[in-house]
């Protein structure tokens, strides 16, 4: 059974930053096409954020293009969010997903947005 737990998320002020944590387990990290964030206030529309490819390949939505890095450590199947210059509209519910490969789907932001697998979200709130 395929199992995402993300952790890291808090609560900070405008201008600082913040490293989210998805630990993958059930499943090779790598047999996962594509894993990476997206984040979601109940009523509004979902975001995908970040994603990675099982080769590596990322993939940022513009509102958070030069402030957050994802990145994985294979070893300990983990994928991380690296978020800086945190801004109040970043405070979210963010979840970690996957998704497996598909003929007509690739791997990026709006891929993410309707995953096989997610986690139960972890919350980030940003004061101003």
């Amino acid at each position: 059974q395929v199992q995402l737990a993300e952790s890291g998320g808090d609560s900070a002020q405008a201008g600082g930053s913040l490293r989210l944590s998805c630990r993958v387990s059930g499943i090779y990290i790598l047999n996962i096409h594509c894993i990476g964030w997206f984040r979601q206030t109940p009523g509004k529309e979902r975001e995908g954020v970040a994603t990675i490819s099982e080769r590596g390949e990322k993939t940022y939505a513009d509102s958070v293009k030069g402030r957050f890095t994802i990145s994985r450590d294979t070893a300990k199947s983990i994928v991380y969010l690296d978020m800086k210059g945190l801004q109040p509209e970043d405070s979210d519910m963010y979840y970690c997903a996957g998704h497996s490969r598909s003929p007509t789907v690739g791997c990026g932001v709006k891929s993410i947005r309707t995953p096989n697998y997610r986690g139960q979200g972890t919350q980030v709130t940003i004061s101003s």
